[in-house]
């Protein structure tokens, strides 16, 4: 399997002067999320937890309804890039067909996996009302997740998704140097192996209407990130009826919508 990281040989300018040396990058390759035999997608991201990013890509932009519609999935390296290739079981391939013969034309809007503009502002999915958290709980999830990032310790140059639970803490993380993939990856991860648990979704990137889209397919009730959501990711938030938390520090967090879970303490 390809690395998911590399050595670089650089220059550093400092003060000091000019240093040889070298530094740990992450790796970027071709992925191609393939549906039954069709290219769907082509992204590039770090070549790891590739069947977590297929399943999880799956699901987030609706090419199946949920995990039980997916047959099977295998990951095939090739000559210029890497290949995930996900099954669909008959029913879903059908629909998923249907939706491919109506696409007459280049329709799509720049989002992976949608072919309409009406799809990009979709509805996105009501998420639960287990989740109550407490100020501290916040902090412990966001204070959970760095420690965790074993690629972007190593290159500071990769996002992350985690899954944070009052009962188990961080339960799950995933890396990758797209944001999007990062999210993926963990969804793919989690409803693999069944419905996620009530938690925090927490991630170290922006949030954009769909890294709420995905996280509502998810069912999480509370998405925390580290920078400024745009508007209509708030106001897609507030459609899914979830809690979200943005510019999230050590000492500070901001609360844009359905503030009722949290509880200062």
């Amino acid at each position: 399997m390809t690395p998911v990281s590399q050595r670089a040989r650089r220059t550093l300018w400092s003060p000091g002067g000019p240093q040889g040396g070298e530094r740990l990058i992450p790796e970027e390759t071709p992925v191609a999320l393939v549906h039954d035999a069709s290219t769907t997608a082509v992204m590039m991201a770090t070549p790891a937890d590739l069947e977590d990013l297929a399943v999880g890509f799956t699901l987030t932009e609706g090419l199946a309804e949920g995990p039980a519609a997916i047959e099977a999935v295998e990951v095939v390296e090739g000559e210029f890039g890497i290949e995930a290739r996900v099954w669909l079981k008959r029913e879903a391939g059908a629909v998923l067909a249907k939706r491919r013969r109506q696409i007459t034309g280049p329709t799509g809007c720049g989002l992976c996996g949608v072919d309409s503009l009406a799809q990009a502002a979709r509805t996105p999915p009501k998420v639960g009302d287990r989740v109550r958290l407490t100020e501290s709980d916040v902090r412990a999830a966001l204070t959970a997740l760095e420690p965790a990032q074993v690629l972007g310790a190593a290159t500071r140059a990769s996002h992350a998704a985690g899954w944070w639970t009052p009962a188990e803490g961080l339960v799950m993380v995933r890396e990758d140097v797209g944001r999007h993939n990062a999210l993926d990856k963990l969804v793919g991860a989690l409803l693999r192996r069944g419905p996620a648990d009530a938690g925090v979704l927490v991630l170290t990137s922006r949030v954009s209407v769909e890294m709420v889209q995905k996280a509502a397919v998810l069912g999480a009730e509370v998405l925390a990130a580290i920078s400024v959501p745009t508007a209509l990711a708030v106001r897609t938030a507030e459609a899914a009826g979830m809690t979200l938390i943005a510019v999230a520090r050590q000492d500070s967090f901001e609360v844009f919508t359905e503030p009722y879970r949290l509880t200062p303490m």
